[in-house]
């Protein structure tokens, strides 16, 4: 049977990021996509112009229809927009068993809120303690531990404080935000492990962490271990941001290439 993966996430005009870049993803991978929409956006390179929010309920509905039918192997989230979609997505979520990838995506690539600060303690409530992985970059993980991660240090120690929340797993992601390198620490309350690539110089960073967190859901869904998955999905985001093609606005953020080789 074909491994299936379930994004719940919004919509990206521009189709670098949310749902557009996870079913990509997830394509890319030789995983078959489904998605539930949670919000939909008007943006392309240079930002998001407007968003407006689904109803909670219409988002369980698109939830049901696809698991109580195609079912999926492994589920992610990516932008939700408010703690009542997220109280909807984890009533739809839990007790079904699933490996649930949290990307807790709280601001866009251009600085545009997409998560109230009010919603965070409904995310780290409801849905943590589901995750088999939760994926959040230094801001994101700032705010789900309420102290500012700028370092390797501060890394480490929040992937620690953030496992003790209920998650199987957690990734901190540096980014493009420590110097010479993409760093990235991996924890899952046995191993703590330092995963590292060289920095690329580009502006075609747009969707970068729907990508990363929608090739481990891919990868989970087919079956590997947690730690490879993880390896394998910081092993193809390097090579989409590497060989990313020239669009939209120069001073924009373009999107990765999800044609890059899958891991």
């Amino acid at each position: 049977m074909v491994a299936r993966a379930l994004t719940i996430a919004g919509s990206d005009s521009g189709g670098g990021a949310g749902l557009q870049a996870d079913l990509k993803t997830f394509h890319r991978l030789g995983v078959f996509g489904t998605s539930a929409v949670t919000l939909i956006t008007a943006q392309n390179t240079r930002g998001v112009e407007r968003l407006e929010l689904l109803a909670p309920d219409l988002v369980a509905s698109q939830i049901t229809a696809v698991l109580d039918d195609i079912g999926a192997d492994a589920v992610k989230t990516g932008a939700l927009g408010s703690g009542p979609i997220i109280e909807a997505v984890a009533e739809a979520l839990r007790g079904r068993g699933l490996a649930l990838v949290l990307d807790p995506v709280t601001i866009s690539k251009h600085g545009h809120p997409l998560l109230p600060e009010a919603a965070v303690e409904a995310l780290v409530r409801e849905l943590l303690p589901l995750a088999a992985i939760v994926t959040p970059n230094l801001l994101e993980a700032s705010a789900l531990v309420g102290r500012p991660v700028e370092n390797e240090l501060q890394m480490m120690e929040c992937a620690r404080a953030l496992h003790e929340l209920g998650p199987g797993a957690v990734v901190v992601k540096g980014g493009e935000r420590l110097g010479g390198e993409a760093l990235d620490v991996f924890y899952d309350g046995r191993e703590l492990l330092r995963l590292a690539a060289p920095r690329i110089e580009t502006r075609s960073t747009h969707g970068t962490g729907c990508t990363y967190s929608a090739a481990i859901t891919a990868l989970l869904a087919k079956g590997t271990p947690l730690a490879g998955a993880v390896g394998g999905a910081k092993q193809f985001l390097s090579e989409a941001i590497a060989s990313a093609p020239e669009l939209g606005d120069p001073q924009g953020h373009g999107p990765v290439n999800h044609w890059a080789p899958a891991p």
